[in-house]
């Protein structure tokens, strides 16, 4: 007889992912193609999205078949929204929503499905090791990427996460400063790697972040134009990169300071693809009860969204 999985599918403005995880909670395969993003541009539009998820789907299946070949799928989630929010909408999940369905009703088995955000939540928690402990209780949640930056109270789920908004940024996300600053210094888009790559080069001293945090929320428009005013002044790759992580440390550091005060020693998990920073991680390490995923799942990915659909499947098949 098979062993039993599940499995999962994310279709974000610039990755097509599916994931599969087993009975027990492992994941198996994590399966990911880029979106194509053309030189000099920051991003994607939605129809531009959509349709290279269609373009990618049909090859990401078929990596999905040969890993779920030696099991037996009791189910599959998908990501429908980019948020547990009212309104939140992006037409490049439903990529992702049609793939899965048609998916499940090949193989007659349900669907569950879930936000983006949520995926994101669950992947960090498994690759931190804290999945199991954390899920038991209340903890806290960054959310950083090129999409989001947010910090979220929340309470673990029986299906999908409940979560308070308490801390964002009130005008660039983190990874858009990254991508547009990087662009502007003629980097790849997405720019994180490259950037993290040239910021470990500089070996000078910086000047001191100007940094804007209020109640728990940030500002970083300035930083976009600080360092393009140091790029255009010295056109120092390695001291702009360097520069631009440097500042969002201290933000990032100054918003964990502002929520434990008003969540003392509250478990905080640091989730979406910014956080695989590692100078970011380091600024932020030293506080207990603190995590974070390995790169494969902070960027965009579906382990999440299949340990999720597992999570809902045995609630209401209880075993």
């Amino acid at each position: 007889m098979k062993k039993a999985c599940f499995v999962g599918f994310d279709t974000s403005n610039y990755t097509t992912s599916a994931a599969v995880c087993t009975f027990e909670g492992e994941v198996i395969a994590n399966i990911k193609a880029p979106l194509p993003v053309r030189e000099g541009e920051c991003g994607l539009r939605q129809s531009d999205a959509v349709f290279a998820h269609v373009r990618n789907l049909p090859g990401v299946c078929e990596a999905l078949k040969d890993a779920v070949r030696p099991y037996q799928v009791l189910a599959v989630g998908y990501s429908a929204r980019p948020r547990s929010a009212e309104g939140s909408y992006m037409p490049c999940f439903l990529a992702g929503q049609a793939a899965a369905q048609a998916f499940a009703a090949a193989l007659d088995v349900p669907t569950f499905d879930f936000s983006h955000q949520d995926g994101h939540i669950m992947a960090a928690l498994y690759s931190s090791g804290h999945m199991d402990e954390w899920m038991q209780r209340p903890f806290a949640a960054f959310h950083v990427s090129g999409g989001t930056t947010e910090v979220l109270s929340v309470t673990p789920p029986e299906e999908a996460f409940s979560v308070e908004l308490v801390g964002e940024t009130e005008d660039l996300n983190a990874g858009q400063a990254i991508d547009r600053i990087g662009v502007m210094m003629g980097l790849q888009f997405p720019c994180g790697k490259e950037l993290e790559r040239l910021a470990e080069q500089y070996c000078g001293a910086l000047p001191k972040p100007r940094i804007c945090v209020r109640n728990g929320n940030c500002n970083l428009s300035g930083l976009q134009n600080l360092a393009q005013t140091m790029w255009e002044s010295e056109r120092d790759a390695s001291k702009v990169s360097a520069y631009v992580l440097s500042f969002l440390g201290a933000t990032l550091k100054a918003m964990t300071e502002a929520l434990d005060a008003r969540y003392p020693d509250i478990p905080i998990v640091y989730a979406g693809g910014v956080m695989s920073n590692r100078y970011l991680q380091s600024v932020l390490a030293a506080r207990p009860n603190t995590g974070f995923a390995e790169p494969q799942f902070s960027a965009d990915n579906a382990a999440g969204i299949s340990l999720l659909c597992r999570k809902a499947f045995l609630k209401s098949n209880p075993i």
